[in-house]
């Protein structure tokens, strides 16, 4: 099949050439994965946690099969064993012992699994479901807030889907989970339907069709992706579990001392965390509005001074941890310049030293707001707007060299350039059509990287010549939430859908995909350069963790 061929060549033979040399590494658990069925199995991942810790590390068998973790990674003592394999699971016993002073050693035996259903990725039940991929992509919506798993194995019928899908669960804010629903207040935005009315009756008989509405068995095949290979598989995983079950890290970022920062997508806290302990520290944000609105902040960022920002979505403003006296502050839009369902998903104080100004929004008048971060006043910029007039609903604006904010059109296929003076939008469309940029950043040349959710791609807008370049990602719904370019032209990206992070080589366009160990819903992304090594960090929203990858090349 194409999507599988595509794959391959992102994580695989296409990329054997390239493989540079790993430095040795001292070995602190090692074993190798077979099974009855593949005596040899490249690309399983093989997880460690020790019995009471919060941190799990994984490793990726190579092409012999075989896997290590290094010596500092696993003090001595006894670990749990978890692997993820596609159509496998372990046959025998789960734990290991890191022995004092020498290498433990662990042989895994794997058995086919079956009840395969229950392994599927978001997006593997995406390339498994009838329709075709126009059909089905409405369906990245519903990723927002829970897996694929509950609409499959429901039994709903097409009528149902209508009913409770498409009305029901268009009430409640992006920052629900299903044991954690918020619904929006009355307004603008309180109905978010993930198609229109017109669309309904066709995309209810596509999840009837789908799920086990029709009895017990499924009358569609179901695919999954290949295995890691190659390069993919030369990488190490750390993920850390966050004190609260329900914590929803959507943005995560590490600061200039090293410490990584967090928002919660469905509560009023913002968290930091010491990576070499796992230990959190947990601040809370006051609620600036008591009439119900949902809680939660998205966007998280650092200022060049220091201080760490978070947006304050439905509370209406945004908020500021001082960095001198470890408070958090609260900035509370006017009255008068918010709306009925206000909505400040991004804060952007990148660069605000140029001028003084920290940039948010409001996504629901598609306006643009910045605070003087001196007097603490707000200034209304007014809706962003091309020069004809037409409005440009942003979702993502960071901000170029000179602190004027970009605005990524997630409902169609524009990048907005913001204008303080004119208070006008120079606007650039992507060539990939139906593209749904989303979220980015702008690099230290000013270009403008971002996601293309919908074009299955990166995009890159680069000031000096005004124009737009753009990458595809070879596997099949990976829809890039956020992305984020390194000093040495390479861009990361990850997704809410195939638990895939990407890397990919803007200069060869070849791309590296890292599996993760379990489901990850991804948003934005993070990379930190240090000492000549790189480390991708993202939040498992729906997983109360915070993961870290680090590619050994």
């Amino acid at each position: 099949m194409q999507y599988l061929k595509l794959a391959r060549l992102a994580a695989g033979t296409a990329l054997a050439s390239m493989i540079l040399a790993a430095p040795a590494l001292a070995q602190g658990l090692t074993g190798s994965v077979t099974s009855a069925a593949e005596p040899i199995m490249e690309g399983v991942l093989v997880t460690a946690k020790k019995e009471g810790s919060t941190i799990a590390v994984t490793v990726v068998t190579d092409a012999t099969g075989k896997y290590s973790f290094p010596t500092d990674r696993l003090a001595p003592g006894k670990y749990n064993i978890a692997i993820r394999a596609v159509g496998y699971l372990i046959d025998g016993a789960k734990t290991a012992e890191v022995p004092e002073g020498k290498a433990g050693t662990f042989d895994i035996k794997l058995v086919k699994t079956k009840n395969l259903e229950a392994q599927l990725s978001n997006g593997e039940w995406l390339l498994s479901m009838p329709g075709t991929d126009k059909e089905k992509q409405f369906l990245d919506a519903c990723a927002g807030c829970h897996t694929y798993q509950r609409i499959v194995n429901s039994t709903y019928e097409a009528e149902d889907f209508q009913n409770i899908i498409f009305k029901r669960m268009g009430s409640y804010s992006p920052g629900s989970m299903p044991t954690k629903p918020q619904p929006l207040l009355p307004g603008p935005r309180g109905e978010r339907p993930a198609v229109s009315n017109a669309q309904a009756p066709k995309a209810a008989e596509l999840l009837a069709k789908a799920n086990l509405s029709q009895g017990p068995k499924r009358d569609y095949e179901l695919k999954t992706y290949p295995r890691p290979k190659g390069r993919a598989t030369k990488v190490i995983i750390t993920e850390y579990d966050l004190p609260r079950k329900d914590w929803e890290p959507h943005d995560v970022i590490v600061d200039r001392e090293g410490m990584v920062w967090f928002s919660d997508f469905g509560d009023q806290f913002m968290g930091s965390m010491d990576p070499k302990t796992g230990k959190v520290t947990s601040y809370e944000l006051p609620i600036m509005k008591n009439d119900g609105s949902p809680k939660g902040g998205l966007e998280i960022s650092e200022a060049p001074d220091g201080d760490i920002w978070v947006s304050g979505m439905y509370q209406g403003g945004i908020y500021r941890w001082d960095r001198a006296s470890k408070k958090v502050i609260a900035y509370k839009l006017p009255d008068k310049l918010q709306t009925p369902s206000t909505q400040e998903s991004m804060v952007s104080p990148q660069h605000s030293d140029v001028d003084g100004y920290v940039w948010t929004n409001d996504q629901q008048d598609h306006s643009v707001i910045r605070l003087n971060v001196k007097t603490g006043v707000f200034e209304h910029m007014g809706e962003t707007k091309d020069a004809n007039g037409k409005p440009i609903p942003g979702y993502g604006m960071p901000t170029d060299l000179k602190n004027r904010p970009f605005n990524l059109e997630f409902s169609g296929t524009r990048v907005g350039w913001f204008n303080p003076e004119t208070k006008v939008s120079e606007v650039f469309t992507t060539p990939f059509q139906g593209s749904a940029p989303r979220r980015g950043r702008v690099d230290a040349k000013g270009r403008l990287f971002f996601s293309e959710y919908r074009g299955n791609g990166v995009g890159m807008f680069d000031p000096e010549t005004k124009s737009i370049k753009e990458w595809k990602l070879p596997t099949p719904w990976s829809a890039p939430y956020d992305v984020v370019a390194t000093s040495d032209g390479e861009v990361w990206a990850g997704s809410m859908l195939n638990d895939f992070v990407n890397r990919l080589n803007t200069n060869t366009g070849e791309v590296v995909d890292y599996l993760l160990p379990r489901p990850t819903n991804i948003r934005r992304v993070f990379v930190e350069e240090k000492g000549g090594k790189k480390a991708l960090w993202v939040g498992s929203n729906h997983g109360a963790s915070v993961v870290k990858v680090e590619p050994l090349d």
